[in-house]
């Protein structure tokens, strides 16, 4: 019978050297595209300048829910898409890595080589947060330069400690993604429904006071509602830990429950493909 203790454990080696080569892969990869890379930062300056005119079109008919917050409504929906390409990055960014390799038949080659799984599937995950916290820079630098987004009160131990669950929790969901590639081979339905349920629920784009009851209700099922809020008041009110408490102990346990039984569901998937030789197959 398995030991989640010790799956955690063993799922948790990483083999540094291999982790800073694959890191290194991607960004000389990355810069390759130089087009590519500045469409990216457009893309960017595009969604941020779509939202201030938004702002200046309904803001402040949304003034009365951002009251905890004080901020205005660009303020607010600039930090929750910034703030979201984390959770998108741990709930996407591994199962379309996975995916791809299955295109590309070469998911079997890789899963086979010394190099563990783990590291493999912590590398990935290291560089894809790293390419995050690049576009969140530009996002928070476009609203502070241009846009004079006030982000001077910001508790960088609160944010940091938000950060830190966000990435915990979400790629918790990211691994259960990719059990689903490994296992039905096609685009992940999964991956989808996550991503849009907690945009739509999670107080990305609008405060969830705005929320109907019953949809409320959800929304405090969802560690996105926890992640969002808490990086919202660390942000722009400079909340302690302390303050913060509530959100922190409710993303401490989503992390808890869902990290040990991403990694077991991995495991499960992979294993299941080894034997019946599907890991060729796309």
């Amino acid at each position: 019978m398995l030991n989640p203790r010790n799956q955690l454990y063993r799922f948790a080696q990483l083999d540094v050297r291999k982790a800073s080569a694959f890191i290194k892969k991607e960004f000389f990869i990355e810069i390759s595209y130089k087009f590519a890379f500045l469409l990216n930062i457009f893309a960017i300056f595009a969604w941020v300048l779509t939202f201030y005119f938004i702002d200046r079109l309904f803001g402040d008919r949304v003034v009365p829910y951002l009251q905890p917050y004080g901020v205005n409504y660009f303020s607010y929906v600039l930090l929750g898409i910034a703030f979201f390409t984390y959770v998108g990055t741990g709930v996407g960014s591994l199962s379309n890595r996975i995916r791809e390799e299955q295109m590309m038949g070469t998911l079997e080659a890789v899963l086979v080589t010394p190099t563990k799984t783990s590291t493999m599937l912590i590398s990935m995950g290291l560089w894809n947060f790293l390419w995050a916290s690049f576009s969140v820079l530009i996002y928070l630098l476009l609203g502070a330069f241009l846009f004079q987004v006030d982000l001077t009160n910001t508790n960088l131990l609160s944010a940091s400690v938000v950060l830190l669950l966000t990435v915990l929790s979400f790629s918790s969901l990211g691994l259960l993604a990719a059990s689903f590639i490994i296992v039905l081979k096609r685009g992940n339905p999964v991956t989808w429904a996550i991503n849009t349920s907690f945009e739509l629920l999670g107080g990305v784009y609008f405060p969830i006071t705005v929320l109907p009851g019953w949809l409320r209700t959800i929304s405090y099922l969802l560690p996105v509602t926890y992640s969002i809020r808490a990086m919202q008041l660390a942000v722009y009110k400079g909340y302690s830990l302390r303050a913060l408490a509530p959100d922190i102990i409710a993303l401490i346990i989503f992390s808890v429950v869902l990290l040990p039984l991403g990694i077991l569901a991995f495991e499960h998937a992979l294993k299941r493909a080894k034997i019946d030789g599907s890991l060729i197959h796309y």
